[in-house]
């Protein structure tokens, strides 16, 4: 099975406590049905590794949600799973409302900004980085040789569109241009600051 055929429902961050629990961030609007889940699937922080583990319990704890799987017993087992993300098959994904989507649909997504006109395309959508708790995840995007890291936060949102294969953004001014290389100018402007500091 691909990384398609999965969803991320949480992400591992570290152990808590001295029998094997981890603590991780929650990436699903149904954080309830942990309780209720006998099985997930952990794929390692590069994608490369996805094995099945029966988890035993899970309760929520300041935001996050503490796990317990079967045969993880101590802080050190606990600690190689920091990073990895906790997944289920997209089979045994809750129903979604009409407009709402799943993390993953926005991967091959085209992002569109619209604070210029025409639109320009800015790349597409490559992976999803999540933050610190409370921040906007990154959309990784790649356009050619160029790579964007855009906030997928609600005010640039204009729409999005997982059926098609698109996502719509108003970005703020300068916020692609973060990523671009200094011109020979602005280098040479630089060192003479650096100089007159000296």
């Amino acid at each position: 099975m691909s990384d398609q055929d999965f969803i991320t429902i949480a992400r591992i961050v570290r152990p808590q406590g001295r029998h094997g629990e981890v603590v991780a961030e929650i990436l699903t609007d149904f954080p309830e049905r942990f309780s209720a889940r006998k099985k997930v699937v952990l794929a390692a922080e590069s994608k490369a590794e996805r094995h099945e583990v029966e988890l035993e319990r899970a309760w929520p704890h300041k935001g996050r949600i503490v796990l317990k799987f079967r045969n993880v017993d101590s802080i050190e087992a606990a600690q190689l799973l920091a990073g990895c993300e906790v997944q289920i098959p997209k089979s045994e994904c809750a129903e979604l409302e009409a407009g709402a989507f799943y993390a993953g649909d926005l991967i091959g997504c085209a992002l569109w900004d619209h604070s210029s006109k025409p639109p320009r395309d800015i790349g597409l959508v490559e992976a999803l980085e999540w933050g610190a708790a409370g921040a906007a995840p990154l959309l990784n995007v790649r356009r050619g040789a160029e790579e964007f890291q855009i906030p997928f936060a609600e005010e640039y949102i204009v729409r999005v569109n997982p059926s098609a294969k698109r996502i719509d953004v108003k970005l703020p001014a300068g916020l692609l241009e973060i990523n671009e290389p200094l011109t020979e100018e602005e280098k040479q402007r630089f060192n003479r600051k650096q100089q007159d500091e000296i």
